[in-house]
């Protein structure tokens, strides 16, 4: 799947099947259904779901847990849009 795939799955009432559960995430969390999409990566242990943790937490406005998870995945929230940091997410997570 391509990033413009995903991003005309937008459109659909679910997320597309055969992606991850990092990208269900992302996807739900772009279709407005934050408490879905963290549901899905609250109790992974992975470097990707800690990611994607902490993106959901900044989305949210939590900053503090945040920057929690983005310690737990090995990185630091970085001074960009949101949005840029929700495509680079998809983009290394589509491989």
């Amino acid at each position: 799947m391509t990033m413009e795939e995903f991003k005309r799955s937008l459109k659909d009432m679910h997320p597309p099947a055969d992606t991850s559960v990092y990208l269900q995430a992302l996807w739900l969390e772009a279709a407005g259904k934050w408490a879905q999409a963290h549901h899905l990566v609250d109790q992974l242990e992975t470097e990707q779901a800690y990611w994607v943790h902490a993106y959901l937490h900044r989305r949210e406005g939590d900053l503090g847990n945040a920057h929690y998870w983005y310690r737990r995945a090995g990185r630091t929230m970085q001074d960009i849009a949101p949005e840029r940091e929700w495509e680079q997410l998809v983009g290394y997570l589509l491989g």
